[in-house]
C-alpha cells in the first residue's frame, strides 16, 4: 500500500444511492485502512474547511459517484487536481435513484478504491 498517511479522500456524498456509496465507502476505508488516510470529507462540506484539508493534503484522491463529477469539480474549484479520480459508475456500479448502497456495492468500491490506494 502506499507508504505515506497523508492521503486526503474527497466523497461526492451526494443524494443518490452512488453519492451514498461513496460517503459509505470513504468510512468503509477509513475503519479498514488505519493510518493510509489522513482524512475522508465530503466535497460539499464548507468550502473553507475544504480548502483547508487540501491545502495539507500530500495526495489527493476524489470518488464520485457519477459522472457528473461533483466531487471532483469540487476541488478543482479551490485550485487543486486530484492525484487520483474513480467514478463509481465506472466502477461497475448502477446509478439507482434514491435508493441506499447495497453492502455489496460499499465492499466493491472500498476494493477498487484500495487496489488504487497500492
Amino acid at each position: 500500500m502506499h507508504d505515506d498517511s497523508d492521503i486526503t479522500l474527497i466523497t461526492c456524498s451526494g443524494i443518490s444511492n452512488t453519492g451514498k456509496l461513496t460517503a459509505k465507502t470513504g468510512e468503509m476505508l477509513i475503519r479498514r485502512c488505519p493510518g493510509l488516510i489522513e482524512l475522508c470529507l465530503s466535497a460539499r462540506s464548507d468550502p473553507e474547511r475544504l480548502l483547508d484539508a487540501l491545502t495539507y493534503a500530500e495526495q489527493i484522491v476524489v470518488v464520485d459517484g457519477c459522472t457528473d463529477c461533483c466531487g471532483k469539480k469540487k476541488v478543482q474549484e479551490q485550485g487543486y487536481e486530484p492525484d487520483i479520480h474513480l467514478i463509481a459508475t465506472e466502477c461497475g456500479i448502477t446509478k439507482a435513484g434514491m435508493e441506499d448502497p447495497r453492502f455489496d456495492e460499499i465492499e466493491h468500491l472500498t476494493t477498487v478504491v484500495r487496489e488504487k490506494l497500492r
